[in-house]
């Protein structure tokens, strides 16, 4: 179960679940991340050429491929020691990648303030605490006028321990079962890795209701111009209940939201 956030914490590194998360998701992510969750970002991202854009939390660097080759400068940063030396082995020394807090970036000596065109938090923000936090520091390295891209699981139908798929035999249907919304949750999610190795660990999810993402914006001084609702295609053949369930009950949402100048 999970239980409300409250005070000043602060998310996890996920080293201890890096060598897991890479053998799943590779250094240029997951199925799910080269489909759906890249192509989205990248389309309300919108990156012109020799534009500067910070990819918050980024793990192993996934979006980097994409952004240099629509011309723009990539820089990533990310909690995650392991995470990052990950992605310097793959993506090498032409792809800036930095250790970092996304609560913090202020702190950080590679950073300067209003140094950057756009920003996205690509599968990462409702991983993040606190949320305000880290929507102060990605204004911080936005120039006036810049974009920030966020792109999560969506929060009104996807909380992990908190909802699911259900089926409703007399109608045929496949439905989406919710046991809670509105409450804020922070969620210990499953174990990685395997047993015994030094490689295993957990993650955290923080749950917010919509309304706690675009209020936090607007506190941070962000207008939001742009919302897509992304669902997960399913492969040929499914059954009409299966794709009719998927294609209404979307996996992502994307927003971008501008600073204000």
């Amino acid at each position: 179960m999970g239980r409300k956030t409250k005070g000043p914490s602060s998310s996890r590194s996920w080293d201890a679940v890096a060598n897991w998360y890479i053998g799943w998701a590779g250094a240029e992510g997951s199925r799910h991340h080269r489909e759906l969750a890249i192509p989205a970002a990248m389309r309300l991202l919108a990156l012109g050429p020799g534009e500067r854009l910070l990819d918050i939390g980024c793990g192993a660097g996934a979006l980097a491929p994409s952004v240099i080759a629509a011309g723009a400068h990539y820089c990533g940063i990310d909690k995650s020691r392991r995470l990052i030396a990950h992605g310097r082995r793959h993506h090498g020394n032409e792809v800036p990648l930095l250790v970092g807090d996304a609560a913090r970036l202020a702190s950080s000596s590679s950073l300067r303030r209003e140094g950057f065109d756009a920003a996205s938090f690509l599968l990462s923000l409702q991983d993040i605490d606190p949320l305000e936090a880290a929507l102060a520091s990605a204004r911080w390295a936005l120039r006036p006028g810049g974009r920030l891209v966020i792109l999560m699981t969506h929060p009104c139908f996807r909380i992990p321990r908190q909802s699911g798929w259900g089926w409703d035999e007399a109608r045929g249907l496949r439905y989406r079962r919710m046991d809670r919304y509105l409450t804020p949750l922070d969620i210990p999610m499953q174990e990685y890795g395997r047993k015994g190795s030094r490689g295993r660990g957990t993650t955290r999810s923080y749950h917010r209701p919509l309304q706690s993402y675009v209020s936090a914006l607007a506190d941070a001084g962000f207008v939001i111009d742009a919302l897509n609702e992304i669902p997960a295609p399913l492969p040929p053949g499914e059954t009409r209940a299966l794709r009719l369930s998927s294609e209404e009950f979307p996996l992502f949402l994307a927003i971008r939201a501008l600073k204000h100048r």
